[in-house]
């Protein structure tokens, strides 16, 4: 089924104006569609000490699974990268917790835009068990 892309983006620029990013000063927004149709947004909120930071699209997927949903269909994240940046180690590795592949879109505010899917950034993340 394909993605309608542009609820998502909405939701990830939207997010990404609430960032919480003194340090860095770059806002990232996320948006999570997930099994149900619904979609979690968030945006990073740092901390005075790097470690306790929080990516947008971790915060996404935490807020998926604390309503409950633990299927995500597609990502948005949204940055004013160019070219736009694409999720770090760490979310990659969280997304892969909760689906095998994913379509993901990387968004800035001047029009660029950029689709990959999970596998294709993340080919081989570390599992517990096979699936």
């Amino acid at each position: 089924m394909p993605i309608d892309w542009e609820p998502l983006i909405r939701a990830a620029e939207e997010a990404r104006s609430r960032s919480y990013s003194p340090y860095s000063r770059y806002a990232v927004g996320a948006a999570l569609q997930l099994e149900d149709g619904s979609i979690q947004a968030a945006a990073n909120v740092e901390n005075s000490i790097p470690a306790l930071s929080i990516c947008a699209e971790r915060n996404a997927v935490s807020k998926a699974v604390n309503a409950g949903l633990r299927h995500p269909v597609a990502l948005a994240v949204a940055t004013e990268s160019s070219p736009p940046a694409r999720p770090c180690g760490l979310c990659r590795q969280t997304l892969a917790e909760f689906a095998d592949d994913l379509p993901i879109v990387m968004v800035n505010p001047a029009g660029e835009r950029e689709e990959t899917t999970l596998a294709e950034l993340f080919p081989a993340p570390f599992r517990l068990a096979p699936r």
